[in-house]
């Protein structure tokens, strides 16, 4: 059977997607606080069972909060998610949803997105969105990036280098396709070893799930062809970073069945209406603007995270990042910015945002902002690169993972939206990173420090 075909009961049966697809072993996985993809490998012979029960795991061993006293965590496998390998095809991966002593473990990323889907829906709302997912592809070491003849210093869209990593890009893509999930374009992107791959934009958690996907596949893939890909917002001093943009939207709907975009409204004369945001796309929008400082710390999760979004010229003459907290029409050198009628998009996120707490800020900024009809503020339609400093009043970007962690903890609406158990256990390993990170001697200290 054609992998973008449904198999017989394969949406609430896993044992009948295996018979029909051939299927050996399931990847029952789930990701951690910290982006981490976990998972068990389970023989088909066994699914059944683990369908119903879950697959176990200590959550101690995995960046979760969690002792080594706390129960078996069981990872119960969502047939809905299931996707088989194209490059293994006798394995498929299935996303789980992770639960303890009968209950969801609330802190755990995929739930945390579920209970907000299902909180939007409660309201009539069903948020939609595509991300732009950018990666590097390196040497096996990580050390430089593999392509000895990407050197130009305006790389961006360069057809020869796209070319000679040709057999990488065309895998995937051909993956994709085959997946059904509509890729329409594929580039190298503005640093040197940097790609970009976009599919069409879905349902908040299938995008979640794809993501997830994507990530893995694309490491895999790379590996297959002696390379290594990384998500890391800024893993080559000088170049442009990682980002992870996000296309927003809102429909009346689920799904194929949605009928309206409820952020597509008339023109009109506000700074929202000329762009053809409707009063609630204005008003998600304001949320966002409104918890854009905290929201960093889930959007950027990471020390690295701040090299991109206050980075200084790179060499291609832009970092494509914003660091202040501004929003705009078609204009790339913004927070947010509005390019068309009944979306906007989020360009604050990078390579090493998690995938479900990403969607699951935006729905918890976004119903924010709905329920305070909080306003997005003053529109500008400068160049922040060139023109930022005549900007007055508008908040900066946290300078660094502290202070992201800081601003969140005091975002009590946000927190709040997100799960008080998950942004309890979220800020809780994040200051522990970041004191293993300000614990680490560099040699910078020594080249700056040893003499004085």
């Amino acid at each position: 059977m054609p992998r973008d075909q449904v198999a017989p009961d394969a949406r609430t049966d896993l044992a009948a997607f295996a018979a029909a697809r051939d299927i050996k072993y399931f990847m029952i996985s789930f990701t951690d606080l910290f982006g981490g993809q976990r998972a068990k490998l389970v023989p088909a012979a066994a699914i059944a069972d683990m369908q119903q029960d879950g697959a176990g795991f200590a959550g101690f061993a995995t960046h979760l909060d969690m002792t080594p006293a706390h129960p078996d965590m069981l990872a119960v496998p969502d047939p809905a998610s299931v996707i088989q390998l194209p490059w293994k095809p006798e394995v498929a991966w299935v996303a789980a949803n992770c639960v303890m002593e009968g209950q969801d473990v609330a802190q755990a990323p995929r739930n945390v997105l579920r209970r907000l889907i299902a909180e939007a829906a409660d309201a009539g709302l069903h948020v939609k969105t595509g991300i732009e997912a950018e990666f590097f592809l390196l040497t096996p070491d990580g050390a430089q990036i593999s392509d000895e003849y990407d050197t130009a210093d305006k790389p961006c869209y360069d057809q020869q280098a796209v070319m000679r990593r040709y057999d990488v890009v065309r895998e995937i893509c051909d993956y994709m396709l085959e997946m059904g999930w509509g890729p329409y374009q594929n580039d190298h992107e503005d640093a040197n070893g940097q790609f970009e791959m976009n599919w069409e934009f879905d349902d908040v958690l299938k995008t979640a799930d794809k993501h997830s996907f994507f990530k893995f596949m694309t490491k895999s893939v790379a590996e297959k062809h002696g390379f290594r890909a990384t998500f890391m917002p800024k893993p080559v001093e000088g170049l442009t970073g990682n980002g992870c943009h996000a296309h927003i939207s809102v429909w009346d709907a689920p799904g194929e069945h949605s009928r309206t975009n409820v952020f597509a409204g008339e023109k009109g004369d506000s700074p929202t209406a000329e762009l053809g945001l409707s009063e609630q796309g204005k008003h998600f929008l304001g949320g966002i603007m409104k918890h854009a400082s905290a929201l960093a710390a889930i959007t950027n999760p990471t020390v690295n995270s701040y090299k991109r979004i206050n980075a200084p010229r790179t060499m291609s003459g832009a970092t494509w990042a914003p660091n202040t907290v501004t929003w705009t029409g078609n204009n790339r050198t913004h927070m947010v910015r509005v390019p068309g009628p009944g979306r906007f998009e989020l360009r604050l996120p990078d390579g090493a945002a998690n995938p479900y707490l990403l969607q699951a800020v935006i729905i918890a900024a976004g119903l924010s902002g709905l329920r305070t009809q909080a306003d997005p503020g003053k529109r500008y339609d400068i160049d922040m690169y060139a023109e930022g400093h005549k900007v007055r009043g508008a908040p900066k970007l946290p300078l660094n993972m502290l202070d992201a962690l800081r601003g969140y903890d005091k975002d009590k609406d946000l927190k709040s939206m997100m799960g008080e158990e998950f942004s309890a256990a979220f800020l809780k390993l994040k200051r522990e990173e970041w004191n293993s990170f300000v614990s680490h001697f560099s040699q910078w200290e020594k080249t700056h420090t040893l003499d004085i």
